[in-house]
């Protein structure tokens, strides 16, 4: 059997994750590959943590990506500060609240759950009130969740925590590189960022950071592997249950990328030049001009959407900027939409999970993909594909509500207007 040559379709991505890559990130990823520990690579990795700190806008001395999808950064972490019968409290407003707790149990912990409708969010007290009652070790939560487009303050449950002395676990990961993240500032322990989402590299890297507060529980776990140990390593004695995963063991990850550079595995050469590059994109653009950015084109497909008839779903207040969900009217076949839209287009939204299933699309501002051509093509498209559905839509208007919201004079959203 013969195969012919990979060829992949051009697609308009509008999805909450994946997005359409920065072709400098692509460019990036056909470098030469360079040994592990080659002087060249290891200075790379080192201006990658630097980076990372001022992305996550932190002091952390260990700020650094995990090999593997995001989640592998929610396993890395919790599974190093968690032992058997550990209380962790996880407030859950969506499906990745849920996924922690199935990473917290598998563990071993003791779970202690929070939940409230999804498309809302908590009300800080309410968390804090239960934080009190549970008393946990840990504090694990999403900051902005994907499932239903809403964003969890964050700024007095991490002060609680603080005060409290609990550990405070936030997954960041679709909002890190598209909004506001304050590490140090929100009292965050550990911070778990994604690459596929607003920092518009490829899926394959989980970014994380934490401070000495998690660092003092890895030494205290610590376990060298056998076939790299050396006699002060197998002379080392625990006070606590080693780490169970070998793979996601923080503790021996913090020596490969410190000057040590003790063997864990063999670096993914080719994700790191993407995650360098994506990184010097952010900060080339600057944290708060690409936070603007990302609220202009939100408030312009917005406004295209409403315009058009359509019902934006959530809790307005505690929107994510970079993902809009919109309800399916009433009789449509949401992925009968989607699909049209795939295949006449090449535009594609996303649907949701559980108790959204069927009842939402997902529509994806972030990084890359967050530009005014991608925003005027999913309005233009989405009102013809609704048409053909037969849905009764404010015909021509959606996108002379969106050109009249890039018209509003802001400075910031006209300087990043020009840059994308």
């Amino acid at each position: 059997m013969v195969f012919s040559e990979l060829h992949t379709p051009k697609r308009t991505i509008m999805t909450p994750g994946p997005v359409e890559v920065d072709p400098r990130v692509l460019r990036a990823m056909s470098t030469p590959i360079l040994g592990q520990f080659d002087p060249a690579f290891t200075n790379i990795m080192n201006e990658v943590m630097e980076m990372l700190r001022q992305v996550f806008q932190t002091k952390n001395h260990w700020a650094f990506p995990i090999d593997g999808t995001s989640r592998s950064g929610n396993e890395a972490i919790l599974c190093s500060i968690i032992e058997p019968g550990d209380k962790v409290l996880v407030p859950i407003y969506g499906r990745f609240g849920h996924l922690l707790v199935e990473i917290c149990e598998r563990y071993g912990a003791e779970v202690h759950t929070l939940e409230c409708p999804w498309g809302e969010v908590f009300e800080p007290q309410v968390v804090i009130a239960e934080i009190k009652k549970v008393n946990p070790k840990i504090v694990a939560i999403v900051h902005g969740e994907t499932s239903t487009g809403r964003m969890q303050p964050l700024a007095e449950i991490g002060k609680t925590c603080r005060e409290r002395d609990i550990l405070f676990v936030v997954d960041a990961v679709a909002s890190i590189g598209g909004v506001e993240v304050k590490t140090d500032e929100w009292y965050i322990d550990g911070l778990i960022g994604g690459t596929q989402k607003c920092l518009s590299v490829p899926s394959g890297m989980a970014p994380i950071t934490y401070n000495d507060r998690i660092e003092t529980i890895l030494f205290a776990r610590k376990k060298v592997e056998r076939g790299i140990a050396t006699e002060e390593d197998l002379r080392f004695t625990r006070s606590k249950h080693a780490i169970s995963s070998n793979y996601f063991d923080l503790s021996m990850l913090q020596d490969y990328w410190g000057p040590r550079r003790l063997n864990h595995h063999t670096e993914a050469t080719s994700m790191i030049y993407a995650l360098h590059e994506g990184l010097r994109l952010v900060l080339t653009e600057g944290l708060q001009p690409r936070f603007d950015r990302h609220m202009l084109h939100e408030k312009a497909l917005m406004a295209g959407l409403e315009t058009m008839g359509l019902i934006l779903f959530g809790d307005s207040r505690h929107k994510l900027p970079c993902v809009t969900c919109v309800e399916i009217p009433n009789g449509v076949d949401g992925e009968s939409v989607r699909k049209m839209l795939l295949d006449e287009f090449s535009i594609e939204i996303a649907s949701s999970f559980g108790p959204l299933n069927g009842k939402i699309w997902r529509i994806g501002t972030m990084g890359y993909s967050c530009r005014k051509e991608n925003i005027l093509a999913v309005l233009g498209a989405l009102e013809a594909v609704l048409i053909r559905h037969g849905v009764n839509v404010i015909r021509g208007e959606a996108l002379q509500a969106a050109l009249d919201e890039y018209k509003v004079p802001r400075s910031a959203g006209m300087a990043v207007e020009k840059s994308s």
